[in-house]
Parts: C-alpha cells; structure tokens; sequence
C-alpha cells in the first residue's frame, strides 16, 4: 500500500452513535462498525474517519473530552477500538481518530482540578480564566462570540471567567503553556501507536489566542483567535512526530479560513498532509459558483504540492439531498431554520450528480455515512429529542445537527432499520417510519440506487489518475473538465445536451443519448 495513500483516497466517515448498534442499548458503538467492515470493503473505501469516541458526558456529541486515551464505555472499550483497527486493517481499511486539541469537557481531571484551586493557580493556567470586566466584575473579560452562539465566557462562584468558544461545557485549552503541547504530543503518539493511521484535528484555526485577550474588532488582523501564526510551530511538531513512524502517520485538519493563500500554510510540507475544503460543501448548485471553487481550491493546493479535499456533507451540515433540494441550495450555518421546504426528488437528483463530481475531481474524497444511501436531513425530529446545543444556544431558532446524525438504516421494513438487534431499545434519534427504500439492504440490488452509483464511483475513481483539466467550449451552465482519458459533464444548465463517447457511469437515465439537466457523466 502506497506511503501517500492519503492523496486519492476515499475516506468514509463514521459517526460512532449513529453507524450500527451492536448491543441493542440503541446507540451505535465499535462492535456495530466491526460488524459493518465487510460493507465498507464492499463500498471501497480506503479509510474510515470516526467521529470521537472517548469517554464524554455529550454536552456536545463527544467534542467534550474527558479523557483522551480511552474509549466511552456507550461504545466499548479501548480493547475494541485496537480490535477495530486491526480487523480494519485486514480489510485494506485504515483508521483516522478524531483529536480535539481546542478545548476538553468541564469533567476533564485538569478543569476539575482548575475550578478546586484558586485563581492565579498552576491548574487556572492550564485554561483561560480572566476577571470579568465592570464594577464588580460582573460583565465578561471581552467581546468575543461563542462559535455555537452567545457568549463564550462562564462565571464560576469564585467571580472569575473562563473561555469555551463552544459550550459552557467545553473550557478552551491554554495552548501558551508547555504541559498543553506535551500532553497532545503523547496523545497522538498514544494512537498512532495502537495502529491509527492518522489524525483529524478539530477545530484547527483555533487553538492560538492573542494573550491579552483583547476585543474583537471587525476586520482587525492578526485575529486574537483564529488563524493566527503561533499555530504553525504546534503542527510542525505533530508532523514530526507522524514522520518518525515506520509508515508515516497522516494529519488532517478541520481549518475554516476564507483566504485561500493562508489556508494553504497549514498544508507545507512539514506541516498537515491535507484539510478540509469546506468553501466546496458550502457553494450553491451552480455552475459558475461550483467551477470558481474548484478553480480557487487546486490554485491554493499547488503551491504546496498537497491534495485537494472534496466533501458535500458532514456531521455537522444539512444532508446533501435536502440542501440541493431548496431555494438556496448553499450551506451556512446562519441559514438554517425550520421548516424551509424542499423538494426532495430533485434534491436527489441533484446530489447523485454531485456525487460523480465530486468523484472525478483530483485528490481526496470524505463521505459522511449516509451519503451513499441517498438519506434525506430529517426535519421532524420531536423537539423534545433534540439534543445538539446549537439547538438550545439559538433559544430554540436553530433547528441543530441532529437531523443529519440519524442512526443509519440497514435492513428491514420498520424501524429501527437493523440499526440495532432484535429486542433492542429504540435508537437514540427516531428514524422515519418510511426510510425502508433507503436501507443498504433495499439498495443493494437496485442498479440504480445511490448506493450502487457510490460503489461503482468508487471502483471507476481508482483509474482517474490523469491530470485534470477544464474541457474548452462548454456550454453555460455545464462543467466538464478531463480527468486522463476520462471526461465528467456535469449539466447544471436548463437545457439537455448531446453526448458523445463511451459511457462509464451516469448519475441518471441518458434519453435520446442526451445530457438531462442536473445530470452528470463520465465519458471515455
């Protein structure tokens, strides 16, 4: 197995409580995922990405650490996640783990310790703890907004403030002190140890902050917390250490920075092997938008000679289905609201082109589970089962990411969809009594399901290894570039469009030998 895999390959991503439930508590675990490893081979991923799966009180789906080399017991044990990687790895599959190196949960040992000590204390260094601002300081140190809405400051009973850019639940880490650095650098030698092929690194841009904590002012630069260029020396020293290992272990990161030339500082070669490319999953369905990211995303990687990165959703963003479905068919996170309607036929239509695009573009590419079903966000969940704070922060205006963490369904006609074993509890989130046409069981044999355009997109993208290049004199509204001998046409135009060529894979029927409108094709 190439040393680079990581340049072209299809990373899967397992979101552990809503993949398979392999004891019936009606929460997905790791004994669910090793059971589904035969259907991951089959899919043809190369690697999968879980989510957190550490010991958590979910204050924020397992983004609140308490303890960072262990396994939750909800999900099993750190026995079951080294059978995991192994058994993984007798499938061809490697494992990335999830680091959440901004912030860990209130129950960590050190903030447990921060709050029992007093201010000025060795433990309060390990966080951001201020006086608050006012006669008595009763307002909060500065100005700053949480990234889950609010402010992003608590006050404890001894009157001092300490900093969680998330929930009150998530203190941010003080990346200033030396112990911060070295317990992460034991922590990913911890994983790669146990045979993790690599790293995803939440929250990426955010670990810096600006000592005095100052205001925020709009448009200042340097940031006081995002982006900032003391960042650079903690991934040089994390690519040192992913270097040192016989097959070199791999970094990824989780970086939303609008300016494509500082983006592209994080991914120097002895800094993270790739990144997320978040400005692509955010475009509208257009073609002039879609092509000027593309354009935007390969001119920023080549400089550094690292891989783009292409994902349409995640754990956190509207399904792919639903999104494309609407209106406005961008993704932000300040346009979510409820009960924006959507057509969900050509929402489908839709994403099943996007999917041949995004599996004919150079690089890498990141599949949320799900995607490949062709699942829908679902908008009815009963709001009393809600349980992502985006939701709560927003007082109630944010519907939250709950709708697209849905346990996956496998088999059967009625819930819970073998997600979980007979007898089981009902899953955590409540399914769609009318998802049984979804389940992997269902779609197997359907040669024109989603999940079998995703597994011959899959097996086909192994060929594309020819350099890419926009085809001259296409029609407006049609992105068509050449990937080797390969040609994708995507038709995002309103009319059809003749074809030519020997066809390898659509996304939908080809009437009349014809392009339909929201369509996409790959041609030799």
């Amino acid at each position: 197995m190439s040393e680079q895999w990581w340049r072209n390959a299809a990373i899967y991503q397992v979101y552990p409580r809503s993949f398979a439930d392999g004891n019936g508590d009606g929460i997905g675990d790791l004994a669910g995922v090793r059971a589904k490893l035969p259907y991951l081979a089959e899919l043809g991923v190369d690697a999968i990405w879980f989510n957190p799966w550490y010991p958590s009180p979910m204050a924020d789906g397992g983004y609140d650490v308490a303890d960072y080399r262990d396994v939750d017991p909800v999900f099993g044990t750190l026995q079951d996640a080294e059978k995991l990687i192994a058994e993984a790895g007798e499938h061809g599959i490697r494992t990335i783990v999830d680091i959440v190196p901004n912030h860990v949960s209130d129950r960590h040992p050190w903030f447990r310790a921060a709050l029992a000590a007093a201010p000025g204390s060795p433990e309060r260094e390990l966080f951001h703890f201020r006086e608050g601002r006012g006669e008595h300081g009763e307002l909060p140190p500065n100005n700053w907004k949480s990234e889950f809405g609010g402010c992003p400051w608590t006050r404890i009973d001894d009157g001092q403030w300490y900093l969680h850019l998330f929930a009150a639940a998530q203190p941010d880490l003080n990346w200033d002190h030396p112990r911060v650095r070295r317990e992460h650098e034991e922590i990913l030698r911890f994983w790669f140890d146990r045979g993790a092929a690599g790293v995803r690194i939440d929250s990426a841009g955010l670990l810096a902050k600006d000592a005095a904590l100052p205001d925020l002012v709009p448009g200042a630069h340097p940031h006081p917390y995002l982006d900032r260029d003391d960042l650079h020396d903690i991934y040089r020293s994390w690519r040192a250490i992913a270097d040192s290992y016989e097959h070199p272990r791999v970094l990824i990161g989780e970086i939303w920075v609008p300016d494509t030339e500082r983006f592209a500082r994080y991914l120097r070669p002895d800094e993270m092997h790739t990144a997320f490319n978040f400005d692509f999953l955010a475009r509208p369905w257009d073609a002039g938008q879609l092509r000027e990211s593309i354009d935007a995303t390969l001119a920023a990687h080549a400089p550094v000679g690292a891989p783009a990165t292409w994902v349409l959703c995640n754990h956190d963003v509207t399904r792919t289905v639903t999104r494309y479905g609407r209106a406005d068919t961008r993704f932000a996170f300040d346009a979510k609201a409820f009960g924006t309607p959507t057509d969900l036929a050509l929402g489908l239509r839709r994403a099943r082109a996007a999917a041949l695009l995004t599996l004919a573009l150079p690089g890498s590419l990141y599949l949320y589970q799900g995607e490949e079903l062709g699942l829908p966000e679902v908008e009815d969940l009963p709001l009393d089962r809600l349980q992502d704070p985006m939701h709560f922060r927003s007082g109630g205006t944010d519907p939250g990411r709950d709708g697209c963490r849905v346990p996956l369904p496998w088999t059967g006609p009625e819930q819970p969809f073998g997600f979980s074993p007979d007898g089981a509890k009902e899953p955590w989130l409540p399914q769609p009594a009318d998802w049984a046409h979804l389940t992997v069981e269902a779609q197997s044999g359907d040669p024109a399901s989603m999940l079998t355009l995703y597994r011959e997109g899959i097996r086909i993208r192994r060929e594309l290894r020819g350099g890419f290049g926009w085809l001259p004199d296409a029609p407006e509204g049609v992105l068509a570039f050449r990937r080797g001998d390969v040609r994708c046409l995507v038709n995002l135009s309103a009319s059809p469009l003749p074809l030519d060529g020997e066809v390898l894979l659509a996304s939908g029927p080809l009437p009349d030998g014809l392009l339909p409108t929201d369509t996409a094709v790959w041609l030799r």
